[in-house]
């Protein structure tokens, strides 16, 4: 079985959660220890594991990435008012090949995904976003990834699979269950021209980073839509991580990051939550302690939803423009939209129905205005090819 590949929480992370107060998070997480063996899965919310396999990095690491470190300081924060039961189910190590670790890594999210919880992941290297997706094959027949990175990481053709070129591996491995991929934060000059090409043939979703940090909440409608979300921590900018090598100045601030992480816990389809390419400075290991702990605190407000002209909590709106009528709909609730677009997906035409793509308010004012929102139309054409 998979799980007995986990190697347990160190006495050292373990002594140290014993001096903490009683409402600091490493006294109320559930934990893998060698002496009473993994935690009961009945009733989790999350689980959080590491992985240290390193060996496809794209620039081969100096060093382990130190997941003890990112558990104390995670250990030391305060919990939230929460529901959530919180599991700790320790590491996975190397295993004698990269596609042995890749293996054990898709069984336990896999495992975690049947029992309903959501896995953490705390990754060396972006590559382990790959099994991740596979553990997906028996649970849902389409998968929508969203990857927070300044780069695409498709890579040049024929090469291996690394941190810089795994999504090549995603979108040609069979079988193929990616319906889209949404990136969020890329940096043009990090990116070819063909790449940027290449989003747009295959109507994948790709928002710049200062769009996104110009107005955050662009980021909550692509994460309400998605399954996995893969985050890249380059994608932050190197004073907010404390380093300087393999960081750019550009990037995210801290406090826009959490916001993401919050937005992706909110969201009520997102079932795994990925964070890579951490490197050992205190800094960054605080960073995402609370990345994490904004990931969880989303959790804890997810409000299952689905809009409908018979749902008093809705209200449903008909917008005719030169080409289409949209329907949109707005929750009395959450104050989300949504919009109506043809699908191709099974459970929507076996009984003639829609999908609906999540959305914001400016997209519902720009139809008034005979705008057709962009990612409408690209939901729209990926249905009818």
């Amino acid at each position: 079985m998979a799980f007995d590949f986990l190697v347990p929480i160190k006495d050292k992370v373990l002594a140290f959660s014993e001096l903490l107060p009683p409402q600091a998070l490493g006294k109320n997480i559930f934990k893998h220890t060698e002496k009473k063996g993994l935690p009961v899965f009945a009733n989790a919310t999350v689980a959080i594991f590491g992985v240290l396999e390193s060996r496809n990095a794209f620039e081969k690491k100096p060093e382990q990435l130190d997941v003890d470190e990112i558990r104390i300081q995670l250990y030391r924060l305060m919990t939230g008012n929460w529901n959530s039961t919180i599991l700790d189910i320790g590491d996975v190590e190397e295993g004698n090949t990269v596609e042995d670790t890749y293996f054990v890594v898709k069984e336990i999210v896999a495992g975690l995904l049947e029992e309903n919880i959501i896995p953490i992941v705390i990754g060396a290297t972006q590559d382990i976003t790959f099994p991740t997706y596979r553990a997906f094959d028996k649970i849902r027949n389409m998968v929508n990834l969203v990857s927070i990175d300044s780069r695409f990481d498709f890579g040049e053709d024929e090469e291996l699979i690394s941190s810089n070129s795994y999504m090549s591996r995603i979108i040609t491995d069979k079988p193929n269950n990616l319906f889209n991929f949404s990136n969020i934060g890329y940096q043009s000059y990090f990116n070819a021209q063909e790449e940027i090409d290449l989003m747009e043939r295959l109507f994948f979703d790709a928002y710049r980073l200062g769009d996104v940090a110009a107005n955050i909440s662009l980021a909550e409608p692509i994460l309400r839509s998605s399954h996995i979300v893969s985050l890249d921590l380059r994608a932050i900018r190197a004073s907010e991580m404390g380093m300087s090598k393999n960081f750019s100045p550009n990037g995210f601030t801290g406090r826009e990051i959490c916001a993401i992480a919050r937005y992706a816990g909110i969201s009520d389809k997102v079932s795994l939550f990925g964070i890579y390419e951490g490197e050992n400075s205190h800094q960054a290991f605080q960073m995402v302690a609370q990345i994490i702990w904004y990931f969880i605190e989303g959790i804890s407000f997810r409000v299952k939803e689905f809009p409908s002209s018979k749902s008093e909590d809705f209200t449903k709106f008909t917008v005719p423009t030169d080409t289409e009528e949209l329907i949109f709909y707005k929750s009395h609730v959450t104050e989300r939209w949504w919009v109506e677009v043809p699908s191709i997906l099974p459970e929507h035409t076996k009984t003639n129905s829609v999908a609906l793509l999540p959305c914001t308010e400016e997209d519902y004012l720009d139809a008034c205005n005979q705008k057709i929102p962009e990612r409408w139309f690209k939901a729209y054409r990926k249905g009818f090819n």
